[in-house]
């Protein structure tokens, strides 16, 4: 497989700076995207230090390995990484008084062979489509979903009023000494699209509105952009960011093409001895 990244982040229509980061090894297939929490631009202090840590770490490993490497030692990198970026915001935010209580979001994806390797950390999701049917892959760490899954509420496809608190994350990267990511294996086919978002796109969104942008025949570059776009034209209140990644079938037209061709010289070369 061979794989197409875009993204993009942007500030919204309601808050004066931007607390989601973003970082992309295109070249290992590595995707990470954070959304930041706290005060006096603590969060994006801690989106910051997750995205650029965990790059560093990893692109490091599959740099060093390459496409001998295996899920396993790919899941141990990813697990040290982020343990490693924990422990980083954690003590920045116990040392320095002004980032007291700072934490982050986290979506981490390595996109490698026919696989991806998917770990989360609170609110920020990660979406399949695939044949026209959206999926999320990921589920909320949030005292949201505590009370869909007790039944207390009905999970909600779109921007609707929340009661005060519901946005509270239940996990976070950097708030406590140790965090624990859910980690998923996903198999991958040609034509997926998989979408890693802040909560800034999901909140004013509905899945449905996600999937025709998806499925649109806008250029594939082009749509990250327009997923903004739609966050901002319904309210943008949060900061948005989204990271695309489309599944692609190597063309291996080439390859055939040659050796075809180097199978006819040596046929005519041998007909004219």
């Amino acid at each position: 497989m061979i794989f197409k990244i875009c993204s993009e982040t942007n500030p919204g229509r309601m808050r004066s700076q931007n607390e989601d980061s973003i970082a992309v090894d295109a070249d290992n297939g590595l995707c990470i995207l954070a959304d930041g929490m706290g005060g006096h631009n603590a969060g994006e202090v801690a989106s910051g230090m997750a995205t650029a840590f965990i790059k560093s770490e990893l692109s490091e490993v599959l740099d060093q390995a390459g496409k001998n490497i295996d899920s396993a030692q790919v899941r141990g990198a990813m697990v040290g990484s982020i343990d490693k970026a924990n422990s980083a915001i954690f003590n920045m935010s116990r040392t320095n008084p002004q980032y007291s209580g700072m934490g982050t979001t986290l979506v981490v994806g390595v996109f490698h062979g026919a696989s991806l390797l998917l770990a989360h950390i609170g609110d920020s999701r990660c979406y399949r489509l695939r044949g026209g049917q959206m999926q999320q892959l990921t589920k909320d760490h949030s005292l949201l979903q505590e009370q869909v899954d007790s039944g207390l509420v009905l999970a909600a496809n779109s921007a609707t009023p929340r009661s005060p608190g519901q946005n509270l994350v239940t996990r976070a990267l950097g708030v406590e000494s140790a965090v624990q990511a859910d980690i998923d294996y996903v198999e991958l086919a040609a034509d997926d699209i998989y979408l890693m978002c802040s909560d800034g796109l999901s909140d004013m969104v509905c899945d449905n509105a996600i999937a025709g942008i998806l499925q649109s025949d806008s250029a594939f570059e082009q749509k990250a952009g327009q997923l903004v776009a739609a966050a901002n034209d319904g309210g943008g209140r949060d900061n948005i960011s989204v990271v695309l990644v489309k599944v692609c079938e190597e063309q291996k037209t080439g390859l055939l093409d040659s050796a075809r061709r180097a199978i006819q010289g040596v046929w005519a070369g041998s007909k004219r001895n």
